[in-house]
Protein backbone atom coordinates (compact mmCIF):
# COMPACT_ATOMS: atom_id res chain seq x y z
CA UNK A 1 0.00 0.00 0.00
CA UNK A 2 1.20 3.27 -0.93
CA UNK A 3 1.84 6.46 1.34
CA UNK A 4 -0.85 8.32 -0.30
CA UNK A 5 -3.25 5.74 0.25
CA UNK A 6 -2.57 5.30 3.76
CA UNK A 7 -2.36 8.99 4.18
CA UNK A 8 -5.69 9.21 2.87
CA UNK A 9 -7.31 6.27 4.89
CA UNK A 10 -6.01 7.76 8.07
CA UNK A 11 -7.54 10.88 7.36
CA UNK A 12 -11.12 9.36 6.30
CA UNK A 13 -11.03 7.49 9.74
CA UNK A 14 -10.18 10.70 11.46
CA UNK A 15 -13.23 12.03 9.88
CA UNK A 16 -15.44 9.36 10.94
CA UNK A 17 -13.82 9.67 14.93
CA UNK A 18 -15.21 13.26 14.88
CA UNK A 19 -18.16 12.45 12.65
CA UNK A 20 -19.30 10.00 15.48
CA UNK A 21 -18.07 12.13 18.32
CA UNK A 22 -20.08 15.50 16.66
CA UNK A 23 -22.80 12.88 16.56
CA UNK A 24 -22.79 11.65 20.27
CA UNK A 25 -27.15 12.01 21.41
CA UNK A 26 -27.75 15.06 23.68
CA UNK A 27 -29.01 12.90 25.86
CA UNK A 28 -25.60 11.60 26.69
CA UNK A 29 -24.32 14.91 28.17
CA UNK A 30 -24.23 15.71 32.06
CA UNK A 31 -27.23 17.18 33.59
CA UNK A 32 -26.92 21.04 33.83
CA UNK A 33 -25.44 21.71 37.36
CA UNK A 34 -27.81 22.50 40.59
CA UNK A 35 -27.85 25.77 42.78
CA UNK A 36 -29.24 27.83 44.78
CA UNK A 37 -31.48 29.90 41.83
CA UNK A 38 -32.08 26.49 40.54
CA UNK A 39 -36.39 25.30 40.64
CA UNK A 40 -37.46 24.61 44.12
CA UNK A 41 -39.08 21.94 43.18
CA UNK A 42 -36.94 20.38 41.49
CA UNK A 43 -33.70 21.15 43.84
CA UNK A 44 -36.17 19.02 46.50
CA UNK A 45 -36.64 16.26 44.71
CA UNK A 46 -32.72 16.11 43.40
CA UNK A 47 -31.92 16.10 47.16
CA UNK A 48 -34.78 13.52 48.39
CA UNK A 49 -34.09 10.82 45.68
CA UNK A 50 -30.09 10.94 46.03
CA UNK A 51 -30.81 10.51 50.03
CA UNK A 52 -33.08 7.73 49.38
CA UNK A 53 -30.86 5.99 46.62
CA UNK A 54 -27.35 7.00 48.54
CA UNK A 55 -29.04 5.35 51.72
CA UNK A 56 -25.98 4.34 54.22
CA UNK A 57 -23.61 6.49 52.11
CA UNK A 58 -25.61 9.88 52.22
CA UNK A 59 -23.78 12.54 53.77
CA UNK A 60 -26.36 15.44 53.59
CA UNK A 61 -26.24 18.25 50.70
CA UNK A 62 -25.87 22.17 51.37
CA UNK A 63 -25.25 24.92 48.68
CA UNK A 64 -21.21 25.88 48.48
CA UNK A 65 -20.42 29.61 48.62
CA UNK A 66 -20.52 29.60 44.40
CA UNK A 67 -24.48 28.65 45.25
CA UNK A 68 -23.69 24.50 43.86
CA UNK A 69 -25.92 22.24 45.23
CA UNK A 70 -23.17 19.60 46.98
CA UNK A 71 -24.25 16.61 48.05
CA UNK A 72 -22.00 14.33 50.68
CA UNK A 73 -21.13 10.73 49.88
CA UNK A 74 -18.86 8.56 52.57
CA UNK A 75 -18.19 6.33 49.49
CA UNK A 76 -16.22 7.80 46.81
CA UNK A 77 -17.44 4.97 44.45
CA UNK A 78 -20.92 6.94 45.07
CA UNK A 79 -20.09 10.27 43.55
CA UNK A 80 -20.84 9.39 39.99
CA UNK A 81 -24.36 9.01 41.21
CA UNK A 82 -24.24 12.41 42.45
CA UNK A 83 -23.24 14.02 39.51
CA UNK A 84 -25.26 12.40 37.13
CA UNK A 85 -28.21 14.05 39.22
CA UNK A 86 -26.12 17.09 38.45
CA UNK A 87 -24.83 17.71 42.20
CA UNK A 88 -21.11 18.57 43.14
CA UNK A 89 -20.49 15.52 44.84
CA UNK A 90 -17.92 15.69 48.07
CA UNK A 91 -16.39 12.26 49.85
CA UNK A 92 -16.53 12.78 53.32
CA UNK A 93 -16.12 10.62 56.38
CA UNK A 94 -19.02 10.98 58.68
CA UNK A 95 -22.80 10.24 57.46
CA UNK A 96 -26.13 11.66 57.72
CA UNK A 97 -26.47 8.98 59.73
CA UNK A 98 -23.90 9.26 62.46
CA UNK A 99 -24.64 12.93 62.39
CA UNK A 100 -28.09 12.60 63.36
CA UNK A 101 -27.45 9.84 65.83
CA UNK A 102 -24.56 12.07 67.54
CA UNK A 103 -27.06 14.65 67.71
CA UNK A 104 -29.73 12.53 69.58
CA UNK A 105 -27.24 11.38 71.64
CA UNK A 106 -27.03 14.78 72.92
CA UNK A 107 -30.25 15.19 73.21
CA UNK A 108 -30.87 12.01 75.17
CA UNK A 109 -27.77 13.33 77.67
CA UNK A 110 -29.57 16.76 77.96
CA UNK A 111 -32.61 15.86 79.62
CA UNK A 112 -30.69 14.39 82.38
CA UNK A 113 -29.08 18.27 82.71
CA UNK A 114 -27.10 20.70 80.92
CA UNK A 115 -24.87 23.51 82.02
CA UNK A 116 -26.32 26.93 80.92
CA UNK A 117 -23.03 27.68 79.54
CA UNK A 118 -23.86 25.06 76.76
CA UNK A 119 -26.54 27.78 74.53
CA UNK A 120 -27.44 24.90 71.73
CA UNK A 121 -25.97 22.10 68.94
CA UNK A 122 -26.50 21.43 65.90
CA UNK A 123 -25.10 19.21 62.88
CA UNK A 124 -22.60 21.21 60.19
CA UNK A 125 -23.27 19.94 56.94
CA UNK A 126 -20.50 21.09 54.98
CA UNK A 127 -18.03 20.99 57.36
CA UNK A 128 -19.55 17.17 58.50
CA UNK A 129 -19.40 17.90 62.42
CA UNK A 130 -21.71 18.13 65.39
CA UNK A 131 -21.04 21.50 66.67
CA UNK A 132 -21.73 21.62 70.12
CA UNK A 133 -21.77 26.40 70.96
CA UNK A 134 -20.80 26.37 74.70
CA UNK A 135 -20.65 30.47 76.08
CA UNK A 136 -16.86 31.70 76.14
CA UNK A 137 -14.47 29.10 77.90
CA UNK A 138 -17.01 27.52 80.76
CA UNK A 139 -15.16 24.69 82.05
CA UNK A 140 -19.01 23.24 82.66
CA UNK A 141 -20.10 23.56 79.74
CA UNK A 142 -16.92 22.15 78.16
CA UNK A 143 -16.82 18.90 79.74
CA UNK A 144 -20.30 18.42 79.43
CA UNK A 145 -20.32 18.28 75.16
CA UNK A 146 -17.23 16.04 75.77
CA UNK A 147 -18.42 13.78 77.92
CA UNK A 148 -20.84 12.64 75.73
CA UNK A 149 -18.35 10.64 73.47
CA UNK A 150 -19.37 11.15 69.93
CA UNK A 151 -17.42 11.75 66.97
CA UNK A 152 -17.34 14.29 64.73
CA UNK A 153 -17.99 16.73 67.67
CA UNK A 154 -16.66 20.34 67.18
CA UNK A 155 -16.82 22.71 70.31
CA UNK A 156 -17.50 26.35 68.90
CA UNK A 157 -17.50 29.73 71.02
CA UNK A 158 -20.56 31.42 71.78
CA UNK A 159 -20.25 35.27 72.92
CA UNK A 160 -24.01 35.59 73.72
CA UNK A 161 -26.85 33.10 75.05
CA UNK A 162 -30.22 32.89 73.04
CA UNK A 163 -33.41 33.84 74.80
CA UNK A 164 -37.03 34.08 73.37
CA UNK A 165 -37.97 36.35 71.75
CA UNK A 166 -41.96 37.52 71.19
CA UNK A 167 -42.79 40.36 69.20
CA UNK A 168 -45.18 43.18 70.46
CA UNK A 169 -47.99 43.83 68.44
CA UNK A 170 -50.07 46.79 68.16
CA UNK A 171 -53.62 45.98 69.52
CA UNK A 172 -52.78 42.74 71.35
CA UNK A 173 -53.01 42.46 75.22
CA UNK A 174 -51.10 43.84 78.25
CA UNK A 175 -51.22 43.10 81.57
CA UNK A 176 -50.08 45.05 84.69
CA UNK A 177 -48.84 43.09 87.87
CA UNK A 178 -51.33 43.80 90.36
CA UNK A 179 -54.22 43.96 87.83
CA UNK A 180 -55.46 45.71 84.89
CA UNK A 181 -55.69 45.04 80.88
CA UNK A 182 -55.31 47.28 78.16
CA UNK A 183 -54.14 47.33 74.80
CA UNK A 184 -50.75 48.19 72.93
CA UNK A 185 -50.97 51.25 71.13
CA UNK A 186 -47.97 51.32 69.09
CA UNK A 187 -43.92 51.00 69.62
CA UNK A 188 -41.74 54.21 69.38
CA UNK A 189 -38.17 54.68 70.02
CA UNK A 190 -36.22 57.88 71.06
CA UNK A 191 -32.96 59.22 70.01
CA UNK A 192 -30.70 56.82 72.06
CA UNK A 193 -32.57 54.00 71.05
CA UNK A 194 -34.31 53.59 74.31
CA UNK A 195 -38.00 51.81 73.09
CA UNK A 196 -41.01 52.36 74.43
CA UNK A 197 -44.58 50.88 74.16
CA UNK A 198 -47.30 54.11 73.69
CA UNK A 199 -51.11 53.07 75.42
CA UNK A 200 -53.55 55.21 77.14
CA UNK A 201 -52.74 57.54 80.18
CA UNK A 202 -55.48 56.40 82.37
CA UNK A 203 -53.44 52.96 82.12
CA UNK A 204 -50.20 53.82 82.31
CA UNK A 205 -51.66 55.84 85.41
CA UNK A 206 -51.81 52.89 87.59
CA UNK A 207 -47.58 52.85 87.19
CA UNK A 208 -46.11 48.79 87.96
CA UNK A 209 -44.99 46.54 85.31
CA UNK A 210 -46.95 45.54 82.37
CA UNK A 211 -46.83 41.82 80.42
CA UNK A 212 -47.70 41.14 76.80
CA UNK A 213 -48.40 38.12 75.27
CA UNK A 214 -44.99 36.81 75.27
CA UNK A 215 -43.73 37.73 78.99
CA UNK A 216 -42.24 40.79 80.96
CA UNK A 217 -42.32 43.94 78.67
CA UNK A 218 -41.40 46.69 81.45
CA UNK A 219 -42.33 49.61 83.90
CA UNK A 220 -44.52 52.43 83.09
CA UNK A 221 -42.60 55.54 82.53
CA UNK A 222 -44.95 58.24 82.33
CA UNK A 223 -48.59 59.13 82.30
CA UNK A 224 -50.69 62.40 81.30
CA UNK A 225 -54.51 61.99 82.41
CA UNK A 226 -56.57 63.31 82.58
CA UNK A 227 -56.13 66.83 80.28
CA UNK A 228 -54.28 64.22 78.01
CA UNK A 229 -54.72 60.44 77.23
CA UNK A 230 -51.30 59.03 76.81
CA UNK A 231 -48.74 57.39 78.67
CA UNK A 232 -45.76 54.85 77.89
CA UNK A 233 -44.01 51.78 78.86
CA UNK A 234 -40.33 51.59 79.06
CA UNK A 235 -39.09 47.73 77.11
CA UNK A 236 -36.63 46.83 79.20
CA UNK A 237 -36.88 42.84 77.94
CA UNK A 238 -34.74 42.04 75.75
CA UNK A 239 -36.97 39.26 74.58
CA UNK A 240 -39.86 41.70 73.41
CA UNK A 241 -38.64 42.95 69.80
CA UNK A 242 -40.54 46.29 69.31
CA UNK A 243 -42.60 46.13 65.55
CA UNK A 244 -44.42 48.16 63.61
CA UNK A 245 -47.64 45.80 63.16
CA UNK A 246 -50.84 45.74 63.95
CA UNK A 247 -53.45 43.00 64.90
CA UNK A 248 -56.12 42.51 62.99
CA UNK A 249 -57.09 39.36 64.82
CA UNK A 250 -59.95 37.44 62.56
CA UNK A 251 -60.15 40.45 59.85
CA UNK A 252 -56.84 39.26 57.87
CA UNK A 253 -53.38 39.57 58.75
CA UNK A 254 -51.47 41.77 60.88
CA UNK A 255 -50.57 45.47 58.94
CA UNK A 256 -47.74 47.30 58.81
CA UNK A 257 -47.80 51.02 60.09
CA UNK A 258 -45.50 53.03 57.37
CA UNK A 259 -46.40 56.43 58.67
CA UNK A 260 -48.38 58.71 60.65
CA UNK A 261 -50.54 60.60 57.85
CA UNK A 262 -54.05 62.58 59.80
CA UNK A 263 -56.87 61.29 58.62
CA UNK A 264 -59.81 64.09 58.29
CA UNK A 265 -63.58 64.50 59.35
CA UNK A 266 -65.30 61.44 56.86
CA UNK A 267 -62.30 59.35 56.32
CA UNK A 268 -62.25 55.81 57.19
CA UNK A 269 -60.39 54.38 60.81
CA UNK A 270 -60.05 51.33 62.04
CA UNK A 271 -58.80 50.50 65.61
CA UNK A 272 -57.52 47.29 67.18
CA UNK A 273 -58.06 46.22 71.02
CA UNK A 274 -57.41 42.94 73.07
CA UNK A 275 -61.40 42.95 73.66
CA UNK A 276 -63.34 43.49 70.76
CA UNK A 277 -60.21 42.98 68.06
CA UNK A 278 -60.47 44.53 64.61
CA UNK A 279 -63.80 47.33 63.96
CA UNK A 280 -63.84 49.63 61.28
CA UNK A 281 -65.61 53.31 61.46
CA UNK A 282 -65.23 56.80 60.12
CA UNK A 283 -63.83 59.89 61.81
CA UNK A 284 -66.87 62.64 63.15
CA UNK A 285 -65.18 65.24 65.06
CA UNK A 286 -61.70 66.42 65.98
CA UNK A 287 -60.34 68.50 68.51
CA UNK A 288 -63.47 67.13 71.07
CA UNK A 289 -63.30 67.70 74.26
CA UNK A 290 -64.81 64.33 76.55
CA UNK A 291 -65.88 64.67 80.28
CA UNK A 292 -65.07 61.15 81.59
CA UNK A 293 -67.11 62.60 85.05
CA UNK A 294 -65.27 62.52 87.93
CA UNK A 295 -62.83 65.86 87.08
CA UNK A 296 -61.14 63.70 84.34
CA UNK A 297 -61.76 66.02 81.09
CA UNK A 298 -59.87 65.22 78.51
CA UNK A 299 -59.41 67.74 75.38
CA UNK A 300 -57.70 67.31 71.58
CA UNK A 301 -59.73 64.12 71.22
CA UNK A 302 -60.96 62.39 67.55
CA UNK A 303 -64.17 61.50 67.62
CA UNK A 304 -65.34 58.09 65.80
CA UNK A 305 -68.31 55.46 65.53
CA UNK A 306 -65.81 52.40 65.37
CA UNK A 307 -66.77 50.67 68.67
CA UNK A 308 -65.01 49.82 71.72
CA UNK A 309 -64.99 47.74 74.99
CA UNK A 310 -63.29 48.08 77.99
CA UNK A 311 -59.52 46.43 77.68
CA UNK A 312 -59.42 48.01 74.48
CA UNK A 313 -58.31 51.04 75.89
CA UNK A 314 -54.69 51.99 74.55
CA UNK A 315 -54.95 50.11 71.47
CA UNK A 316 -53.92 51.52 67.97
CA UNK A 317 -56.11 53.56 65.50
CA UNK A 318 -54.76 53.42 62.04
CA UNK A 319 -56.10 54.27 58.74
CA UNK A 320 -58.76 51.85 57.09
CA UNK A 321 -56.39 50.01 54.91
CA UNK A 322 -58.79 48.68 52.53
CA UNK A 323 -57.62 45.66 50.95
CA UNK A 324 -54.40 46.46 51.45
CA UNK A 325 -52.04 45.95 54.08
CA UNK A 326 -50.03 49.10 55.12
CA UNK A 327 -51.46 51.60 57.76
CA UNK A 328 -50.94 54.94 59.14
CA UNK A 329 -50.97 55.83 62.89
CA UNK A 330 -53.98 57.10 64.03
CA UNK A 331 -54.03 56.95 67.68
CA UNK A 332 -54.87 55.65 71.17
CA UNK A 333 -58.41 54.28 72.17
CA UNK A 334 -59.11 56.71 75.16
CA UNK A 335 -62.93 55.94 75.75
CA UNK A 336 -66.52 55.96 74.55
CA UNK A 337 -70.08 54.85 75.29
CA UNK A 338 -72.01 51.78 74.00
CA UNK A 339 -70.26 48.60 72.98
CA UNK A 340 -69.64 46.34 69.99
CA UNK A 341 -73.61 44.99 70.30
CA UNK A 342 -75.18 47.56 69.36
CA UNK A 343 -72.60 49.95 68.06
CA UNK A 344 -71.11 53.04 69.97
CA UNK A 345 -68.71 56.19 70.13
CA UNK A 346 -65.36 55.96 70.70
CA UNK A 347 -62.52 58.94 71.51
CA UNK A 348 -59.07 58.30 70.73
CA UNK A 349 -56.00 60.31 71.57
CA UNK A 350 -54.14 61.90 68.65
CA UNK A 351 -50.45 60.17 68.30
CA UNK A 352 -48.65 62.46 66.72
CA UNK A 353 -49.44 64.75 70.12
CA UNK A 354 -47.85 61.71 72.33
CA UNK A 355 -44.72 61.15 70.29
CA UNK A 356 -43.99 64.80 70.06
CA UNK A 357 -44.58 65.24 73.97
CA UNK A 358 -42.50 62.84 74.45
CA UNK A 359 -39.69 63.30 71.86
CA UNK A 360 -40.15 60.01 69.99
CA UNK A 361 -40.32 58.35 66.59
CA UNK A 362 -42.50 55.47 65.62
CA UNK A 363 -41.29 52.04 64.93
CA UNK A 364 -42.45 51.27 61.23
CA UNK A 365 -43.34 48.30 59.47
Amino acid sequence: MGRSTLRSLLTLASAAVTAAVLATPAGAAAPPLLGASSDTTTLAATQAGLASRLGADYANSWFDSTGALVVGVTDAARAAEVRAAGAVAKVVRHSAAELAGAQSTLDRKASAGVPDSVTGWYVDAPGNQLVVSVLGDDAAGLAWARSAGVGALRVERATEAPRPLWNIIGGQAINRSGGGRCSVGFSARNGSGARFVITAGHCTELGGTWSGTGGTIGSASGTSFPTNDYGRITVSSAAAVSTGLVDRYSAGSDVRVVGRTVVGVGGGVCRSGSTTGWRCGTVQATNQTVNYGGGDIVYGLTRTNACAEPGDSGGSFVSNPGSGTTVHAQGLTSGGSGNCSIGGTTFFQPINEALSAYGLTLVLG
